[in-house]
């Protein structure tokens, strides 16, 4: 399954914006899903939780949670475990999003909870020093995020690109296993292209594609130099 990960990828997290709440999660999956087919391009479709399932089930391209926790199957209220995540269809879950942060320890922990019910890992940091520590954990995907620029019009690949190349380079130092993705204010086909000359596997982003007027021009728009 990490072939999902290889360059390039695409992943598009829906948050919890108003345009993909109900049936409006799986409208915006299925235009993912047919720009992938279409173009050949990997996308990753990260549904809210609510719809996880019910995405999950009905498109063919894959799909990720937006956050798993450190919990086995038991008596706890409320936690999402990696196991519920599994069945619902879905292949791989993102952690440690700065709108969701984690504790190092728990994110150690859910990686490992995740390897253990086949779940892919793709986990969100701040910094090239966040990053190189849990690259210890040796999870699938490392996706470096300045939380300054999420949901903004500047690029990290415009503002800051050093921390694409120092975190690409210091987690390939790791384990060149681990895939690298670059986000925060990734909006165009060239904010695309720049992430991964600079070295990343793929980008991670949201509000590009999920508020746009258009969707489908939007992901159109993002793969044109690929």
């Amino acid at each position: 399954m990490t072939k999902l990960l290889s360059k390039p990828v695409i992943a598009v997290n829906f948050k919890v914006y108003r345009e993909v709440e109900g049936e409006n999660a799986l409208r915006i999956a299925r235009i993912c899903e047919e720009v992938s087919k279409e173009s050949g391009i990997k996308i990753i479709a990260c549904p809210p939780m609510t719809e996880l399932g019910v995405v999950a089930r009905n498109i063919s391209i894959p799909v990720f949670s937006q956050n798993a926790d450190a919990r086995a199957p038991g008596s706890s209220t409320g936690w999402v475990t990696p196991t519920m995540i599994k069945t619902t269809g879905a292949v791989g879950t993102l952690i440690n999003h700065s709108e969701h942060k984690q504790s190092l320890q728990n994110i150690g922990e859910t990686v490992e909870l995740c390897k253990g019910a086949d779940v892919l890992t793709m986990i969100c940091a701040d910094t090239t020093k966040t990053a190189v520590s849990i690259a210890a954990f040796h999870p699938d995907c490392i996706a470096v995020e300045p939380p300054e620029l999420i949901g903004g019009d500047i690029s990290v690949t415009s503002a800051n690109p050093a921390i694409v190349e120092k975190t690409v380079e210091a987690v390939k130092s790791v384990s060149k296993n681990i895939s690298v993705f670059c986000g925060a204010g990734v909006k165009t086909g060239d904010d695309v292209w720049n992430a991964l000359d600079l070295g990343a596997d793929g980008v991670l982003l949201a509000s590009g594609v999920v508020k746009s007027k258009d969707p489908k021009a939007s992901l159109l728009d993002l793969i044109k130099r690929l």
